[in-house]
């Protein structure tokens, strides 16, 4: 018999990656990644048009030309025959999302409007609509609204209707231009098969869909009068996970090297749909996707409203069990920030020398410290924070330091920052009633073993770690393999090609112990600067804009 194979394609933060899987056991036979030519715009558009403050942006050409390299590069990897692949699934980073024409056109390709910021897609940690969420949050409490409880009671500023409102209060003709307010893959999905779908995890995770409905327009005009105006731009009909879009177009066979017809399946958050690649679905194992940001996905049986998560969708990892999602905003980031813009210049001489990265170089200074012993705590707010306080106006914190005080204590506590931010997320599900029974790791930041140590002592928990190159991508190939009717749903699909663990990380007693002190001091600071006791990294943020405006 011939063999099958699917097609899988995660859209990250810089790069876009492609994988060719056999369906019947999701062995990679083929791989490629094109990094993003324009990466994340921050400071200014293409066009040296500046950006403010907070700001993040990509061009969706860099999208397209993944489709139009990545594939067909990794088919060439794999040294299959294009007509033996059974289907293509996408994946992206998710909340990203961008205005368009009815045609899908985005509207920062058009004469007039690449100059606009509002036109271009806004990246997940774009974080300048935190006022404007902070007027939902208001709002929707004041009057009452049911479905804010399954979003922890807050909405949060990387969502749609924070960034939709940001662009109606900023710039409403781009706001009345868009036919089409929509998530990144589901926009891909659009472009390879010609059918306009939202897929049930983002538009309940990130658009605020519970029970099949959107906020009300009566909800939306207390926020703002013209807000109604949103709805039918985020109007579609809802594709369950592992559905099949549509199947490739001529046009998009062409990108891809893949015949036209090939069954596309629904589009999908990347964190999401790594849960199937780590045969994670299952009700009490966790999924902590460790990269620039932290995602923290699990399945359920029953619906909880846990306090501070990002949500609690039904179908919303797979279809009939409630989802649930909590996440840091600064993980990785925060790492790559403290190499690149703090670090002693010395360091880098050092690793050079010693034939290692950076990064190890730090790793291999901080392994032997005992846990304390530098004195330090860190809050790990440097992209403000995610879970459990959502609140993107909030920064980042570091103290204990001395004049003794060594660059590898701070990378140490650093790292233990985002582990005990991790530990407030799952302690409030713990709390809330939902069990976390297990825990498995994917993404870059699993190279780091001293990072996985750390996780395993601080969360008190064994650390599975996922053997897969890129998960994500491995995932949306799991959807496309569903989509194709390989697989009758996405939990057989998983079962049958997920990715076997690598290593397991034990806590160990004496260590998990020490970090208790630890965490016991962390939640004091966190509760101290994110939940009333000071105001003074709100106050920050606001002299820091008046200054730079």
């Amino acid at each position: 018999m011939t063999r099958r194979y699917a097609v899988g394609v995660d859209f990250g933060t810089l790069s876009g990656r492609a994988v060719v899987v056999a369906v019947d056991d999701g062995a990679e036979l083929g791989s490629a990644v094109h990094a993003y030519r324009h990466g994340v715009l921050t400071d200014r558009l293409p066009g040296d048009v500046p950006l403010p403050p907070d700001w993040a942006l990509q061009d969706p050409a860099d999208h397209l030309d993944v489709l139009r390299v990545a594939v067909p590069a990794a088919l060439a990897d794999a040294g299959v025959d294009p007509r033996d692949v059974v289907g293509i699934g996408v994946d992206a980073t998710s909340c990203t999302v961008l205005p368009t024409r009815a045609d899908g056109t985005p509207l920062c390709t058009l004469p007039g409007l690449r100059d606009r910021p509002h036109a271009w897609p806004k990246l997940w940690k774009h974080h300048a609509a935190q006022r404007q969420a902070d007027r939902i949050n208001t709002v929707a409490r004041d009057r009452g609204e049911p479905w804010l409880a399954r979003y922890g009671g807050r909405v949060s500023a990387e969502w749609q209707l924070a960034k939709a409102l940001e662009l109606l209060e900023a710039d409403p003709e781009v706001f009345h231009a868009a036919d089409c307010w929509i998530e990144t893959a589901d926009w891909l999905v659009w472009r390879l098969c010609g059918h306009r779908t939202r897929n049930v995890s983002a538009a309940g995770f990130k658009g605020l869909v519970q029970d099949g409905r959107h906020p009300s327009a009566d909800f939306l005009a207390a926020v703002h009068p013209a807000l109604p105006g949103l709805l039918p731009k985020v109007d579609g009909p809802l594709a369950p996970a592992g559905a099949r879009a549509g199947t490739l177009t001529a046009e998009a066979a062409g990108w891809t090297g893949l015949p036209e017809g090939t069954p596309v399946a629904v589009g999908a958050i990347d964190a999401h749909v790594t849960a199937a690649a780590a045969r994670s679905v299952a009700p009490g194992r966790m999924l902590a996707v460790l990269g620039t940001s932290t995602c923290l996905i699990m399945n359920a049986d029953t619906c909880h409203e846990v306090p501070g998560l990002c949500g609690v969708v039904d179908g919303g990892v797979t279809a009939g069990r409630w989802g649930y999602e909590a996440g840091q905003s600064g993980v990785g980031d925060i790492f790559a920030w403290y190499v690149d813009r703090a670090l002693p210049a010395g360091y880098a001489a050092r690793a050079a020398a010693l034939g290692v990265g950076v990064h190890d170089l730090l790793d291999s200074l901080a392994a032997d410290q005992p846990v304390g012993g530098h004195g330090l705590l860190a809050l790990d707010w440097h992209s403000g924070n995610r879970s459990v306080l959502m609140d993107h106006e909030l920064s980042g914190v570091l103290v204990g330091l001395t004049l003794a005080t060594r660059p590898e204590e701070i990378w140490r506590a650093l790292l233990e920052a985002t582990a005990f931010g991790a530990r407030t997320v799952v302690e409030a599900f713990t709390a809330a009633g939902v069990a976390v029974d297990e825990l498995t790791a994917a993404g870059g930041l699993t190279a780091n073993r001293l990072l996985l140590r750390i996780y395993a002592d601080v969360l008190r928990r064994p650390l599975h770690v996922l053997d897969a190159a890129h998960p994500a991508a491995l995932g949306a190939a799991i959807h496309a393999a569903t989509a194709a009717g390989a697989y009758p749903d996405v939990e057989s699909a998983s079962a049958a090609m997920g990715a076997p663990h690598r290593e397991t990380y034990h806590p160990d007693p004496a260590r998990a112990a020490a970090y208790d002190d630890l965490y016991a001091e962390y939640r004091a600071l966190h509760d101290h600067f994110g939940r009333g006791g000071t105001d003074v990294l709100h106050r920050l943020r606001a002299l820091r804009h008046r200054a730079l405006s």
